[in-house]
């Protein structure tokens, strides 16, 4: 491979067909069949059903598995054109990306060989459970704990904002162990399959038009068999990070799609609208914006591909700091650029008919989740310039 087809600006012809590809299924789909689904109080499961059967969903998990042998590259590139196209997979970034890559990389052969081939053809969803109502962003204030018992688990706790649980065929759980040596707890991973006695789940009614429904969890006493947890008792963090940063990336992918889409909306409008003489577009107080917005977009997808090429190479701590600085970056593009489109079509912009109102709403989730602009600020403060932390 040429130096310059290895470098990660510069996308390699199959990325680029790829990406053409998929944007060709968007486009099937498109904006009104997500809408549609979204009033009928569905489920996305025919362009779901259709991305699974050409190899889209599990381009990230190793063909031994059934997946397509890639990684964090491809998958991004996979939910960013659906999103451009206006019908993003929200269960991408959790389904394959988190609990996917979690499993391929810590999970036990008999795990890998029981989820990992439904994973990557669809066939089988699974939601990721580590958000809880009183530790927010603070992973070390998780309080779902995990006690043995006999050759056992038993977890209790709480989750909140858990996505798709009502889809998923199980959940892979955040919980704390109690470490022999130190008596300190420390974080591991549990598989949770849906049907499982003590586990409960409530929606949470939501002011945001999405096909994939928010939940709160409880779990009352559920007991697992030691099959249940993923991968070693003791690596907890390493495993946990295994998959935040894939999150994150994927986060970013999710932000760019929607901000392409609602950009592509209003530079559309804005070429053919006309109020005096010439189209609106002209109007350098609206073309510079739009333009703006472009550069922004841009700029996020190249900090994305930088971090997706660092953690597919191995390098957690790098991708670490790149994929939170890409989710900060496309949050904020994607928050500007839908702002812009709705800005730029005026009275147009609010009505259903466009469909860019609801978006305003959906572009502050990349801002919120799956962690905080704050926080990231707050990485980046003392992870990458060395100053100390405020808590």
């Amino acid at each position: 491979m040429s130096s310059a087809m290895s470098n990660p600006v510069i996308e390699t012809e199959e990325h680029r067909a790829l990406r053409e590809a998929v944007a060709a299924l968007g486009k099937r789909y498109g904006r009104a069949y997500f809408t549609r689904v979204v009033a009928e109080g569905g489920h996305t499961d025919e362009l779901w059903a259709e991305a699974a059967g050409l190899g889209y969903l599990g381009v990230n998990l190793p063909e031994e598995y059934g997946g397509g042998g890639g990684g964090i590259v491809e998958l991004s590139l996979v939910l960013e054109e659906l999103g451009a196209a206006g019908c993003p997979l929200l269960m991408l970034v959790v389904s394959p990306a988190i609990c996917g890559t979690v499993l391929a990389r810590f999970g036990t052969e008999e795990q890998k060989r029981t989820w990992l081939p439904g994973l990557a053809d669809g066939s089988r969803k699974m939601a990721f459970g580590i958000t809880e109502p009183d530790a927010g962003s603070n992973s070390h204030r998780i309080t779902t704990t995990a006690c043995r018992d006999g050759t056992d688990w038993v977890l209790n706790g709480r989750k909140v904002f858990i996505s798709g649980v009502d889809i998923a065929d199980a959940t892979l759980i955040v919980g704390r162990t109690e470490d022999a040596r130190t008596g300190r707890l420390k974080p591991c991973l549990f598989i949770v399959p849906r049907d499982t006695p003590g586990f409960g789940h409530t929606p949470i009614a939501m002011e945001l038009s999405a096909p994939e429904k928010q939940f709160e969890l409880t779990l009352d006493d559920v007991r697992l068999p030691a099959e249940a947890l993923v991968g070693d008792e003791d690596a907890g963090l390493l495993q946990l990070f295994a998959g935040l940063n894939p999150e994150r990336i994927m986060t970013a992918a999710f932000a760019l799609g929607m901000g392409r889409h609602a950009l592509d909306r209003a530079v559309d409008y804005a070429r053919t609208r006309q109020v005096w003489k010439e189209p609106i577009g002209t109007h350098q107080a609206l073309a510079h914006p739009l333009a703006q917005a472009h550069i922004e977009l841009e700029l996020a997808r190249l900090m994305m591909q930088k971090a997706a090429h660092l953690y597919d190479a191995g390098d957690d701590m790098g991708a670490g700091e790149a994929a939170n600085m890409a989710k900060y970056a496309a949050a904020e593009a994607a928050v500007h650029a839908v702002d812009q489109a709705v800005h730029t079509l005026g009275g147009n912009g609010l009505t259903q008919e466009y469909g860019l109102a609801s978006m305003i709403t959906a572009a502050r989730v990349a801002r919120i989740a799956p962690v905080s602009r704050e926080m990231i600020l707050n990485f980046v403060s003392h992870q990458s310039l060395g100053l100390p932390k405020s808590y």
